[in-house]
């Protein structure tokens, strides 16, 4: 479940809470962003394992996985898909407070988190697959807010498949030598020498267009200014992976937490400075 390495939660549930603030304008119901909030733990948590015993038989050949439990073969096949069965069940029940709307989009959802893993075998760009899944609580926070799911909702989802694709082509970078040798697609692999131009384009597509979705919600300064301090957090990041060292695009990777976290906080700030 890798609780231990809270990154994954943070970039799952970064993009989560902004389609909270913007969809509950502000002021999103506390048991909503409670359900969202735990629903994220839970289904992150079930994807690494998903994740793990679809790649039981490649783990073991990657340097940065070969002591996972499965390719260490200290957990079970069987065992991991009844924990990802359980607390896939416990996720969905989570969401049965909710509207119909938000309860219906939960199958897709697990779907997508199910199956992210397995894509890896024959798309050249999985990364792109993950932000679908990694953004989903986008629509679903909108569903459960109010009720229906706008463009603006879509449009953020697509900001998060660009950015997705930035940070975890920083991640395959780590893994490349590896990934070659077994025969797994990434993104880092098709981009070949043009990585490290993916990255920053990806992150310029997803800062435009959360720039428009501020525009066309009435955001002012403060979300504009923290779209500014996410620039300057990827211009970092620029720093560290142009080398194509694994350690620092391994860095890099992880950072992305704290661009999520400036976007957040100014939505956060924008919506309680308009009162």
């Amino acid at each position: 479940m890798r609780l231990d390495k809270p990154i994954g939660i943070l970039l799952l549930l970064w993009p989560t809470l902004w389609a909270l603030w913007v969809a509950g304008e502000g002021r999103p119901a506390p048991l909503v962003v409670a359900i969202f909030v735990i629903g994220t733990v839970l289904m992150r948590s079930a994807g690494c394992v998903i994740n793990d015993y679809a790649d039981k038989d490649f783990d073991g050949h990657v340097e940065r996985t070969r002591n996972r439990p499965l390719a260490a073969k200290r957990v079970t096949p069987k065992e991991a898909l009844w924990l990802a069965a359980g607390l896939a069940v416990v996720s969905f029940l989570l969401v049965l407070p909710l509207n119909l709307l938000t309860i219906l989009m939960s199958v897709p959802a697990v779907f997508l988190a199910g199956s992210y893993p397995f894509t890896k075998r024959f798309l050249a760009i999985p990364q792109a697959y993950l932000g679908i899944a990694f953004g989903f609580g986008i629509p679903m926070a909108f569903a459960a807010l109010q009720g229906e799911i706008p463009l603006v909702a879509w449009a953020m989802l697509v900001a998060n498949v660009f950015w997705a694709v930035a940070y975890d082509t920083e991640y395959a970078m780590v893994d490349r030598p590896d990934d070659l040798k077994i025969g797994i697609k990434t993104s880092a692999i098709t981009f070949g020498r043009f990585d490290v131009a993916a990255v920053m384009l990806c992150y310029v597509a997803t800062l435009a267009i959360l720039g428009w979705v501020g525009a066309v919600t009435g955001a002012g300064a403060a979300f504009f200014a923290g779209l500014v301090v996410a620039a300057g957090i990827m211009g970092y990041h620029y720093t560290l992976i142009r080398d194509r060292d694994r350690p620092k695009c391994f860095k890099a990777f992880l950072h992305n937490n704290w661009v999520g976290a400036a976007i957040f906080a100014g939505w956060v700030a924008d919506y309680l400075l308009r009162g």
